[in-house]
């Protein structure tokens, strides 16, 4: 698993988790986004993407100009790296000497005259996934659209779920389900976004952010919300064991309410079913699908994100 600072990436192995994380990047820029795979992980910060090998750092010549917001390992071998920005855009950067590759299926979608921002600021490519050859977007704010054929072509997918979606996650076992955390809390779809369920019960606010999906238990979720965005907001995180008919809030070992929120990309489960969340400088782990939680490590500014390679 990585874990992102906002100017460190450490490393810790599951299954070694006594000791502590080892530092395997460090930049003078902001990190922006993360992504682990088996042999090799991607690193955002300052507009440049390093390839992390072990302990080497290789750096891409992206050539991208926008923010980058996202990060999606669509290969290792050959490299194919989905790059999301604000714009919005999609590109396509390969491990071959040459600049990343503005995907125009995306950039010609018919909708992108929707996509908004409540700050009157560019939308933005926020989270990416993927189950085998279909690619999920998340536009904030402007819903989701996806890709049947890791990226050639692109269409959005069907109403019936809010628009300012602030992670979109798959499921290792379900091929077709996928999950999105909003500002109207959790929605699921059973048919890759054809249509779509409310699942707000038991939650004491919706203002969603992050969600996980355990990868042997469809069904088994962790999602964080709040009052709404910025500071003080009483952020909380849930856990289901029914694909969230019913949510339960994390309290053993956990804290029942934080300050700010738990935010996109610092909640996940890693492959061997460990759930991990990040609040402020402190990493969290649960070893019995997010029931119990014990603190594990302090880093030394706060966590802004964390990255665990994905079965597919």
């Amino acid at each position: 698993m990585l874990i992102a600072t906002n100017n460190q990436v450490h490393a810790l192995v599951e299954g070694h988790e006594g000791a502590p994380p080892a530092l395997v990047f460090s930049s003078s820029e902001s990190i922006t986004a993360l992504e682990e795979g088996w042999q090799v992980s991607a690193v955002a910060a300052g507009g440049e993407i390093a390839l992390l090998e072990g302990r080497q750092v290789r750096w891409l010549a992206a050539g991208i100009a926008e923010p980058i917001e996202s990060l999606l390992l669509v290969g290792e071998e050959p490299l194919r790296l989905l790059v999301g920005t604000e714009g919005p855009h999609l590109y396509r950067l390969a491990d071959e000497g040459r600049p990343a590759c503005r995907l125009e299926s995306f950039a010609e979608l018919e909708c992108r005259h929707k996509w908004h921002t409540p700050w009157g600021g560019p939308p933005a490519v926020r989270s990416l996934a993927r189950r085998g050859d279909w690619l999920y977007a998340d536009i904030h704010v402007g819903s989701i659209v996806r890709s049947p054929d890791r990226g050639c072509s692109w269409e959005p997918v069907q109403p019936g779920i809010n628009e300012d979606v602030h992670q979109v996650a798959t499921s290792a076992v379900l091929e077709e389900r996928l999950y999105a955390n909003t500002a109207e809390a959790v929605y699921i779809s059973e048919d890759r976004g054809r249509s779509w369920i409310h699942r707000d019960q038991g939650l004491a606010t919706q203002y969603g952010r992050a969600i996980a999906v355990h990868p042997r238990d469809p069904d088994c979720l962790l999602a964080s919300v709040s009052r709404g965005p910025g500071e003080e907001v009483e952020g909380r995180l849930y856990r289901s064991d029914d694909a969230g008919r019913t949510w339960t809030q994390v309290r053993e070992g956990f804290p029942e309410i934080t300050r700010a929120n738990i935010d996109t990309f610092q909640v996940i489960f890693s492959t061997g079913g460990t759930a991990w969340a990040a609040v402020e400088d402190t990493l969290y782990r649960s070893a019995d699908r997010g029931v119990n939680w014990e603190r594990v490590w302090q880093a030394p500014e706060p966590i802004r994100l964390l990255s665990c390679a994905c079965a597919d």
